[in-house]
Order: C-alpha cells, then sequence, then structure tokens
C-alpha cells in the first residue's frame, strides 16, 4: 500500500538533478525516487543503464543497441542504444553500465532540460552498499563518476529492504520509504547552500530494513554520520569529533543497531575511501542537527 509520506525538511530551492543507478531505468526505486524529487520541486532527469547492471563497479563501455528488450520490458528488442519513456523523456535508458549512464545523463541527456545538473544521485539501491561493496557497487560507480569525474556533489543512496521490481508493479511501502528519505537527505544538503559538498566527495547513504510493523514511515528515521571502511587501530587517522568520540561507526554498526538509524559516511570518489577528519567536519557542519548520535 502507498503512503503519502512527509517530506522534511523542504527546500526553498529548487535545483536540477541527474539520477542513475545500477538496477535498471525500469526499477522501481528510481521510478518513485524520481516522483518524490519532482514532487519536492526539483528538475530530475533519470540516466540509468537499460538493464540490471549490479556489480559493475565503475566499468564504462560505448552504448550498444539493444539485442533483447530492456528489463521489465520497458523497451523492445532493437531499440537504440539510447532511449527514452515514450511519455516522459526525462526517463532515458543507457544501454551500458552505470558509470557511463550517469556520464551520459550528464554530458547529452540532461542539457535537453536544463543548462546543467546541480546535483547527481544514484539508486536508492535494491541491497546495502556498506564497506567494501563500494567498490563493486555500480551505484557507487555512478555517483563517483559524477563528483570525481563531472565535478558534480553526488549521494548514493541503498536500502535494506526489496529487491528488483518492475516500474509497472504496485509500489512497495520500502520503496516509498526510502525514496522519501533520500528526497529529506537531498534537500538537506542543498538546503545548506552551495558548494553542496567539498570538492570529489560523495555521500554513501544506507537505509536499514522497512516493514509494515518497523521502519514504516520517514519520522521513525535517524540519521547517523558514518565511515565506509573498518578503521584499523594505530595506523587509521581520526575522524571528525562528534558524540563525544573521534571514531565514527561504520555503515554496518549503525544498520545493525536496533531501531531506524540509517548511515551517512563521507567518501573521497577518486578512490572510494572515508575523507578525512577536515572533511567530515564540514559536511557534518552543514547538515548539523540533521544527524544525530548513535546510542
Amino acid at each position: 500500500m502507498r503512503l503519502a509520506l512527509a517530506l522534511l525538511p523542504l527546500t526553498a530551492q529548487a535545483v536540477n538533478i541527474v539520477s542513475s543507478n545500477d538496477d535498471g531505468w525500469a526499477e522501481i526505486n528510481i521510478r518513485t525516487l524520481f516522483n518524490s524529487l519532482t514532487s519536492a520541486g526539483h528538475s530530475v532527469v533519470v540516466s540509468a543503464p537499460a538493464e540490471n547492471q549490479s556489480g559493475k563497479g565503475s566499468s564504462d563501455k560505448t552504448p550498444t543497441k539493444l539485442t533483447e528488450a530492456c528489463e521489465f520490458n520497458s523497451c523492445p528488442s532493437g531499440s537504440p542504444a539510447i532511449g527514452h519513456n515514450a511519455s516522459q523523456p526525462r526517463l532515458n535508458y543507457v544501454n551500458s553500465y552505470p558509470l557511463t549512464s550517469m556520464k551520459y545523463g550528464i554530458d547529452n541527456i540532461s542539457s535537453q532540460f536544463y543548462d546543467a545538473p546541480d546535483l547527481a544521485v544514484s539508486g536508492p539501491n535494491a541491497g546495502s552498499n556498506l564497506g567494501v561493496t563500494v567498490y563493486f557497487s555500480g551505484t557507487v560507480g555512478a555517483a563517483t563518476y559524477a563528483a570525481h569525474n563531472a565535478g558534480i556533489p553526488a549521494i548514493a543512496f541503498s536500502g535494506a529492504s526489496g529487491s528488483q521490481t518492475g516500474w509497472n508493479e504496485e509500489t512497495p511501502l520500502y520503496s516509498q520509504v526510502y525514496a522519501d528519505l533520500a528526497t529529506n537527505v537531498t534537500n538537506r544538503v542543498i538546503a545548506s547552500g552551495t558548494p553542496y559538498l567539498p570538492a570529489d566527495v560523495w555521500l554513501n547513504v544506507n537505509f536499514p530494513s522497512v516493514s509494515d510493523s518497523k521502519c514504516s514511515t520517514t519520522d521513525e528515521f535517524e540519521f547517523i554520520l558514518s565511515r565506509i571502511h573498518l578503521a584499523v587501530p594505530l595506523v587509521t587517522d581520526d575522524d571528525v569529533e562528534t558524540c563525544g568520540s573521534k571514531r565514527l561507526p561504520t555503515e554496518t554498526e549503525v544498520i545493525l543497531k536496533s531501531g531506524c538509524y540509517a548511515s551517512v559516511s563521507v567518501g573521497m570518489a577518486g578512490d572510494k575511501g572515508d575523507a578525512n577528519a577536515t572533511v567530515q567536519g564540514e559536511v557534518l557542519s552543514k547538515l548539523g542537527n540533521f544527524l544525530t548520535c548513535l546510542p
């Protein structure tokens, strides 16, 4: 059942957003996020793979003509390498990898609708992207390309619940919750003012499981500043000091904590590693009371 969930905090500024993923352009999560961001007033263009391209990391190749139907029969066999939904030209597929899809979205497709993207979002991925999995995730590959190669602040979203579902199925509760949470994070980043994120930085945001009885509405969630990779004692430098500690919890710690806690990690797009304490501190300052402490 679809729920009308509140989108908070609201932003007074509408921006241009390019959206991609690795689950494919016709997967329900990216379509639900498109609707949520558009309802919040943003100008959104989807440029995502024609097929499921999970696990492709930062692979890149020239798009090719379709030799079989797009996923969920969303376009016929023989379709061109790049195409769009007949009734909504802002929904585009690229028959290649997630990174390539983001690249084409930034360089070619988005210019049909606005001057240039202000922000890039990727996902929400069907499944978590925690720790070392960021190196293999196409959702992350798309986001880090935008930040590192195109200089566009980027956010990758992933959710623990659900599996790949077609755009024409009834919208699952988790998909709507994740879309509205992602819109809240996006709005908060925008509300903090330009530059939305430090140079070459991306945010890795992971949402915990959603069910009818737990974490079923956006107001149940709290956001925790985290780190992507496990810190090595006596080797890894201190993180930004917050919540009485100079060591941030890992994303896995946050997601496994009892409650509705979402992790927000500050990554460097060039190597997909954690940002240093100074850069973490810049993001902490921008997000302010949107973040809380893990009990």
